[in-house]
């Protein structure tokens, strides 16, 4: 396990329980800005969708309604508690479901875990506000298009580039101080899935109050990007 993984699974284990309550308002608007550019995403109606770094259920929250199944996937053991335990209170266990594991691991390209049929063919896969987080991101969109189907989608929901932050950098697991738009194309390019590629950016700031616990106000812009799997899709 990297140094970064590390610092992000027990970051994010202290955090998860008071993850909702405390970015409620963020958490919201973003998961109606999801929902506005659900069909500029990929989504297909009654598709399957792999929420990576899925955190407590934000993407799935937002899209979920439209698919068949949603499979999330964190290192934090916390987020995933959240996760399912949200998943059966809304009455959705059957269809929405997380896993502990690490799908991007350099030293582990094809974890047992997560070797059977059941976790490949996706018709669409996404990281929401996780990339950054990412050491390698070239590896990580590879390994996240290899379990999508021919012709499914690719996302990311992350911030566009800004200042760096001291304190909320290198203790917290922070690999890249967000993307710009010609960072996040040649990304997808590399992984196979640049095909339609489409960026968006939210008109307006988002905030996080008390950002994890410092007690500082941050302010970010956020990206919208998704592309195409390339190759021949399975679907009529």
């Amino acid at each position: 396990m990297s140094d970064t993984t590390s610092l992000n699974q027990a970051f994010f284990n202290k955090l998860a329980p008071d993850y909702d309550r405390r970015y409620q308002a963020t958490v919201n608007r973003l998961q109606d800005e999801l929902r506005t550019r659900a069909t500029s995403l990929g989504l297909q109606q009654g598709g399957r969708l792999l929420d990576y770094a899925c955190g407590t259920g934000l993407v799935t929250k937002a899209l979920g309604d439209q698919l068949s199944q949603c499979v999330g996937v964190d290192i934090s053991e916390s987020m995933v508690q959240q996760y399912n335990a949200k998943a059966k209170a809304d009455g959705h266990s059957d269809k929405r479901i997380a896993y502990v594991g690490n799908l991007i691991s350099p030293e582990d390209p094809s974890p047992a875990a997560f070797s059977s049929p059941n976790f490949f063919n996706f018709d669409m896969a996404g990281v929401g506000l996780g990339f950054h987080h990412v050491d390698d991101c070239d590896l990580a969109a590879k390994r996240l298009a290899e379990r999508l189907r021919p012709g499914g989608a690719f996302f990311i929901v992350d911030f566009i580039s800004h200042a760096p932050v001291e304190y909320h950098s290198a203790s917290r697991g922070v690999r890249h101080h967000g993307f710009t738009e010609d960072q996040v194309k040649t990304i997808f390019d590399g992984a196979g899935v640049g095909k339609n590629f489409h960026y968006e950016e939210m008109s307006s700031d988002i905030s996080f109050d008390h950002a994890h616990g410092e007690g500082k106000h941050m302010v970010r812009r956020v990206f919208f990007a998704s592309g195409e799997k390339e190759g021949i899709s399975a679907q009529i």
